[in-house]
């Protein structure tokens, strides 16, 4: 059954979470175990694409670094705290299993030998506990592959942060979830009151599902292949019912790769290793709401022209010729419907963006990107990218594993910059208020440096991925960041507050002369 919020959160395919939905997701978590989604056992084409891509350096997994205000909680209380609540996100007591001779993608099942202390650990940094610190375990952990034995999630308690503040580092891999999904699992995990009236209830104890053998594993693949044509047939039908959409559909694909043919050579795109470096930059979404407030476009839009000015003078103060230079961003979208929020797995698409770094103006740079998202939102890119991923699940999954390959060994763009609305409201954990997110995002193959954004209660969190060797001054794309933010920022008159709009008005109601 569907999560009884989805009738209030907008349209289909909407990437963003709001206020109301969080709320709601908050106060009635148990649609997560119940949603229909959560319960297909077998990998998408997609979600079985992140696996084959995980080689030659590059992790999939998704990850975030977690800051909290207070005394971290001990890690029994916090591994406790974990699984009162682990039945809310079901797919977390799950592992893969590998469909013998590749006859199928992959299958979860129930992990009977779950351990919660192996995927719920503790550390603590040493003093004086610097972020710099916190950075450098994040990364070293960030580094490291998922046991594909075993569910495909870790959560590390780290105590000692400066500031008597404490922070959680996760990751989970992104066959298990996409960006949106991600949001929503933080709502069960997370609370949001300081000291919630009525707490989660511990549910009776956990009976994991026997193993399928081999032999299931096969005989359940060969015969879903035995009835697929069946679906194949469905298709076919509904397409000749609808030759415009069929056409448009092929259409929209068209634009998507030719979008996607071709990105510049840049520092970015070298081969990578398996090693990373972690910068975090924080921002103010009332400063990105006034940009965008002062010059028009979208918030989403000032976060990429702002990250297009930290590019252009990361190259050039490097030497490389950034004269008409378009980098090509890759931009994940959601395509999540309303009653899929909730349910893990990937639905995602991507649209190809070029980033005006040719330009030393922060508002032209604005306006370049809005004009060109714009474009972009109506030409179908989206559409067209979200038709390419579902011919995987039509696939052999030999076939498939070749294609997700080759994919990311072809330069289709430069970066990945993501970006996640969060709640704009406090969350906590265990009665301590998280102060910050930052989000962190894999890098594929010869894509040495991604950008993941996220807001949260105000701000706006930056979380700078980088290859260990090609980004080795990652911290001054880092400050370059930081003076694309402010350099915006200071393009754009001061929001008035509440006093002096109030003030104002009654100015030019004649009531009061205010000098």
């Amino acid at each position: 059954m569907a999560c009884p919020a989805a009738h209030r959160r907008g349209r289909p395919g909407h990437p963003g979470v709001s206020e109301v939905t969080w709320r709601d997701l908050a106060r009635t978590p148990a649609c997560l175990c119940e949603d229909e989604f959560v319960n297909g056992d077998r990998l998408t084409g997609l979600d079985a694409s992140f696996l084959h891509m995980e080689r030659a350096g590059a992790h999939m997994h998704v990850a975030s670094t977690i800051m909290f205000d207070g005394d971290a909680p001990s890690h029994a209380e916090f591994r406790d705290h974990i699984e009162a609540r682990l039945h809310l996100v079901p797919r977390f007591r799950q592992k893969l299993r590998f469909v013998p001779f590749d006859q199928g993608r992959p299958v979860w099942v129930d992990d009977p030998f779950l351990n919660l202390d192996y995927h719920v650990r503790r550390t603590a940094l040493p003093a004086p506990g610097s972020e710099e610190q916190l950075r450098n375990l994040a990364a070293r952990i960030f580094s490291q592959q998922l046991d594909r034995t075993k569910p495909l999630w870790e959560l590390w308690l780290v105590e000692g942060l400066a500031g008597d503040r404490f922070a959680v580092v996760g990751k989970s891999h992104h066959a298990l979830v996409d960006g949106v999904s991600g949001v929503d699992i933080t709502t069960v995990l997370f609370d949001l009151e300081e000291e919630p009236e009525n707490p989660p209830v511990r549910p009776p104890k956990w009976a994991p599902r026997p193993e399928p053998s081999d032999l299931d594993l096969l005989r359940d693949a060969w015969q879903e292949r035995l009835t697929s044509p069946r679906e194949i047939v469905r298709g076919a039908r509904a397409m000749l019912r609808g030759p415009r959409q069929v056409l448009r559909g092929l259409v929209d694909t068209g634009r998507f790769l030719e979008g996607a043919a071709a990105a510049p050579h840049t520092p970015f795109n070298v081969e990578i290793g398996p090693h990373r470096r972690l910068a975090f930059v924080r921002g103010d979404l009332a400063d990105f709401k006034q940009v965008k407030n002062a010059h028009g476009g979208t918030v989403n839009d000032v976060v990429l022209s702002v990250v297009a000015g930290a590019l252009g003078n990361y190259l050039r103060a490097r030497g490389e010729d950034t004269d008409e230079l378009k980098l090509r961003a890759m931009v994940p979208v959601s395509v999540r419907a309303a009653e899929e929020h909730g349910a893990l797995g990937n639905r995602i698409s991507a649209m190809m963006a070029p980033l005006p770094v040719w330009s030393r103006d922060p508002v032209e740079r604005l306006h370049a990107v809005s004009e060109t998202m714009g474009d972009l939102k109506g030409s179908g890119q989206a559409v067209g990218a979200e038709l390419l991923t579902r011919l995987t699940d039509f696939a052999p999954p030999t076939i498939a594993s070749q294609a997700a390959r080759l994919q990311p060994a072809q330069r289709f763009f430069n970066l990945v910059v993501t970006n996640v609305p969060g709640p704009q409201f406090p969350l906590y954990l265990m009665g301590r208020r998280m102060t910050s997110i930052f989000p962190l995002v894999p890098l594929a193959r010869r894509q040495a440096l991604c950008v993941g954004i996220m807001s949260y209660d105000g701000r706006i969190d930056f979380g700078l991925v980088g290859d260990y060797d090609a980004m080795a001054d990652l911290d001054s794309f880092a400050l370059d960041l930081e003076g694309a933010i402010a350099e915006a920022v200071a393009t754009a008159p001061p929001a008035e507050s509440d006093a002096q709009r109030g003030a104002t008005a009654r100015t030019r109601n004649g009531a009061v002369s205010v000098r």
